[in-house]
């Protein structure tokens, strides 16, 4: 490394104020991209967070428990789980206020199936809110730094031309500019990337307890119902 070389935030703020007025705008529109995802980051994770905590207390709950209207209750004061949601809306399927005593209608638990699934979906795509951002970003955010990265060659090789030298005093500016904007994209587009896999991952763990968490509702419900079912046989 050339004596006296130092390479830090100073410098590139410096390369950054003296760039061109189009590789400032890619730099700009990187920046923002980067400050939407690490917002939509912490976003998620504090919700994941959430969800996970709340649905891991809802199962401990649930699994000791019998009493259907205490499982409500629970269920009702666990409101960030998506399992303490599919136990409302089946919940909500089956009974309603003064009808049928202790036990559910069986006309509705046969009915119930088709109600649980599309609460799933609509679980899922919750969960998958603002992912979409992420996605872009990791996609796009590169091929803009390269767009940048470009730019700046361009400017080095116009330098060139107009000093008729390629001396590194004459080539270091643009080349500068280059790396930055280089910089900049994967800097926007690694954490996105990152991110979006960790966040889509915990997405298909969720969907598979849900589908799993379904299946033992279905069966809970068909329990309640079954004593109405005899009584009426």
């Amino acid at each position: 490394m050339p004596e006296g070389f130092h390479w830090g935030g100073s410098q590139i703020l410096e390369v950054v104020l003296s760039s061109s007025w189009i590789i400032k705008l890619v730099l700009l529109l990187l920046l923002l991209f980067s400050v939407v995802s690490w917002a939509i980051i912490f976003y998620k994770y504090r919700i994941f967070k959430k969800e996970k905590r709340a649905t891991r207390h809802f199962l401990q709950f649930v699994s000791h428990r019998e009493d259907i209207a205490e499982m409500k209750r629970e269920a009702e004061r666990c409101v960030d789980s998506s399992l303490a949601s599919l136990f409302l809306e089946g919940y909500r399927r089956v009974y309603r206020r003064g009808e049928h005593g202790q036990n559910g209608d069986p006309a509705r638990v046969r009915g119930l199936e088709r109600s649980i699934k599309s609460s799933i979906q609509e679980e899922i795509a919750h969960q998958e809110e603002y992912l979409s951002f992420l996605a872009t970003t990791g996609n796009v955010s590169p091929f803009v730094g390269l767009f940048g990265t470009v730019l700046g060659i361009i400017n080095a090789f116009q330098e060139i031309g107009r000093q008729q030298t390629a001396s590194i005093a004459t080539v270091a500016p643009g080349l500068a500019e280059a790396l930055v904007a280089t910089a900049a994209g994967l800097f926007a587009a690694i954490p996105a990337v990152i991110a979006y896999n960790i966040f889509l991952n915990r997405i298909r763990v969720s969907s598979s307890q849900m589908e799993a968490f379904s299946l033992e509702l279905m069966e809970l419900f068909e329990e309640q119902a079954q004593p109405e079912e005899t009584v009426r046989a």
